[in-house]
């Protein structure tokens, strides 16, 4: 028997209408389904969930569950929505797909970012801002310990093939298939003209220190996981970065390439 978890994001479905009838159709055809929040069992391959919301729940989703769980796969209440494959006018015959095993899965890669304080995971981005006051920001950039740069900016995104059509993309960085296996880090409103994205491989690892400021004074920036776990780095502190030994598994229904999927997306209004 096929079972299936449904994480709904409560302020996409708020009377529960597309979450019933995914359930209709999944007990309709015979397979065992409970909701993500009354699970308290192991995760595994043979145990899919079912995120019903934008891209940011299903990152919430994959949080909660320590990036641990079995394939996922999303249905698009949300905007453009990257990561949520199934549309609502198609639920009844991405289920039939789901019980009857139609669909391939696809690994996707996590970086590692860890701090003096703590070691987090993030699917999409790790970025680092300016905290309080509007001003320039200095960051040092170490890759596999070699000194790379100095940017003076706004901020800072290391970025997975997955996030590269977020924050990243919003920040004028390329875009990557997500599958591959690379890092890509680009600058936030660059103060000089010759910095700008670095692709990076999926085995190096990033080092972002931050220096004392222009004036010599101390500086204080953010720096956060997938847009949430965040914590304040200062002078003298640094972000490390690589790409975790773990993975998130994402369920594929659909044949259509990366790019066909890219200019849809980007096509919508």
């Amino acid at each position: 028997m096929k079972k299936f978890l449904i994480y709904k994001n409560p302020y996409k479905d708020k009377d529960e209408t597309i979450k019933n009838k995914v359930v209709s159709c999944l007990l309709s055809l015979g397979a065992a389904v409970t909701d993500f929040d009354k699970y308290n069992g192991e995760y595994g391959d043979d145990l899919m969930t079912i995120v019903l919301g934008g891209d940011g729940t299903i990152l919430q989703a994959i949080r909660e569950a320590d990036f641990s769980m079995g394939p996922v796969i999303g249905i698009n209440l949300g905007t453009l929505g990257f990561l949520t494959e199934i549309e609502t006018s198609n639920i009844e015959n991405a289920m039939k797909a789901l019980v009857e095993d139609k669909f391939t899965l696809e690994d996707r890669l996590l970086l590692e970012g860890k701090t003096a304080q703590s070691t987090v995971n993030a699917l999409n981005d790790v970025v680092l801002t300016r905290f309080g006051g509007l001003r320039i920001n200095s960051f040092n950039l170490y890759v596999n310990g070699l000194f790379l740069a100095q940017y003076f900016a706004d901020g800072v995104i290391i970025s997975t093939p997955t996030g590269s059509t977020g924050y990243n993309l919003s920040a004028g960085g390329p875009i990557a298939s997500p599958a591959s296996e690379l890092i890509i880090l680009t600058p936030i409103c660059p103060h000089t003209l010759n910095h700008r994205s670095i692709i990076l491989s999926s085995k190096d690892e990033v080092r972002i220190e931050i220096p004392a400021s222009k004036d010599g004074g101390n500086q204080e920036l953010e720096v956060s996981f997938d847009g949430s776990s965040k914590e304040i780095v200062k002078t003298g502190e640094s972000v490390t970065v690589r790409c975790s030994d773990k993975k998130v598994c994402f369920a594929k229904l659909g044949k259509d390439s990366f790019l066909d999927i890219l200019n849809r997306k980007m096509s919508e209004k």
